[in-house]
């Protein structure tokens, strides 16, 4: 006689492993941590404000 398996154990395990396996491709295709998003808009911040210094402005600007 065969093992006996639990049909709703079975399906349960099933959508959470294929939830996990959709979580991985989710985070690698989108992830940043928090930490490297604050970076980046520091980073983007210090940019624009370098940028900004540069800037022309009165007549001489065209």
């Amino acid at each position: 006689m065969g093992e006996l398996i639990n049909m709703k154990r079975f399906k349960k395990r099933s959508e959470r492993e294929q939830a996990a396996r959709q979580a991985d491709a989710n985070r690698a295709r989108f992830g940043q941590s928090k930490a490297e998003r604050a970076g980046e808009a520091s980073r983007s911040k210090r940019a624009s404000k370098l940028l900004d210094q540069h800037r022309i402005e009165g007549e001489d600007a065209s």
